[in-house]
């Protein structure tokens, strides 16, 4: 934690008359530590929007001290509980998050699909149904022999198990995320205003369902809207008619993926926090991501004249958010000065006929 990037505020006296000091953080810095605690020290009324994604529960490294879905769903509830004292009236969280699509249920019934086009046997279950019927006598193996198969494909076509493994892996089906958001904004005090669709690039980590089922390859996430009740300002002119036209007023949002996740796991483009912060805050006000990650919600605050404050769980995170704030400020302050030493150009006086 920053020493130097805490504000001391006396909150009360305790038992003994002594002053209750709070150590609020500061605007313009990434904090280390767990969202739970320090999300609690964040001044009161103080956030505009807080815009984040938090872990998807789908495996990746950072989420390994979630063990379940039960912990994973408890712990962004009460994220979004903690919210409530530090968004101000009227102002908003906005939840990048997505489906899970690989939800691994115990209760969901076992069996192998038959997915034809990768069949490396052409034996079906009905011959192996014909040969069983003419010859039963025969075990497994026998009839493998006799139909040209190994026995893993006789034990396929007949159980719809995989022999090798298979049939003992947990299957797996889509698990929807709205309810859950719609319960933990009504169990904080919030309401869903709004939802907006990201369409981004297919993901193909799980590419092998476009040939092995109907899945189709994931390419959209959402964006849910919730709403603390109090005087909210609707400011069109943040964005201009174009911008209001193309994706202000528009429910889907069209935007590339990030293309190399070289550094970071799960990064989402710039352009995704800053269209949400442009569209719900003024310039000067500040907004929180408590899953900073990689910084990308900061350096929008940053590029367009917002104050930020960043938590993320991981110190790798952290340094690499903060380097990322650094930049993008060297960068904002190279246009500045670039801009302070172009020359004015010269206005010529007119000759006019008299």
């Amino acid at each position: 934690m920053q020493s130097d990037s805490q504000l001391q505020v006396i909150v009360g006296q305790d038992i003994h008359g002594k002053n209750e000091v709070k150590e609020f953080l500061q605007p313009d810095h990434v904090y280390c530590g767990d969202a739970r605690e320090l999300l609690r020290r964040i001044q009161p009324n103080s956030i505009a929007c807080s815009i984040w994604s938090p872990p998807y529960f789908v495996g990746k490294d950072y989420e390994k001290y979630l063990h379940s879905y039960t912990a994973w769903r408890e712990m962004v509830g009460e994220v979004v509980r903690l919210h409530y004292s530090i968004i101000r009236p009227g102002g908003f969280i906005v939840i990048n998050i997505a489906d899970i699509l690989c939800f691994a249920d115990l209760n969901m019934p076992r069996f192998q699909a038959e997915t034809l086009n990768q069949r490396r046997s052409p034996v079906t279950r009905d011959d192996v149904l014909r040969a069983r019927a003419q010859h039963p006598q025969l075990n497994r193996d026998q009839l493998a022999k006799l139909l040209g198969c190994s026995e893993q494909t006789i034990d396929r076509r007949l159980n719809g198990n995989n022999i090798r493994g298979g049939k003992y892996a947990t299957q797996t089906r889509v698990k929807l995320v709205a309810g859950a958001v719609e319960r933990w904004a009504k169990t904080a005090g919030f309401y869903v205003y709004d939802r907006r669709v990201w369409v981004k690039d297919p993901t193909w980590q799980n590419s092998e369902w476009h040939s092995s089922s109907y899945r189709a390859v994931d390419e959209f996430e959402y964006l849910y809207f919730l709403w603390k009740p109090g005087s909210t300002t609707v400011n069109r002119r943040r964005l201009s008619p174009g911008e209001w036209a193309k994706w202000g007023s528009r429910a889907v949002w069209f935007m590339p993926s990030v293309r190399a996740n070289d550094d970071h796991e799960a990064k989402f483009p710039i352009d995704l926090p800053k269209r949400a912060i442009r569209l719900l805050t003024e310039p000067g006000e500040t907004v929180l991501d408590c899953f900073i990650g990689s910084g990308s919600t900061a350096v929008a605050a940053i590029q367009t004249e917002r104050h930020y404050i960043g938590i993320d769980l991981t110190p790798r995170y952290v340094n690499l958010a903060r380097s990322a704030c650094a930049e993008a400020i060297a960068a904002k302050q190279k246009a500045l000065l670039d801009q302070a030493e172009r020359p004015v150009p010269s206005i010529q006086p007119m000759l006019l006929d008299v």
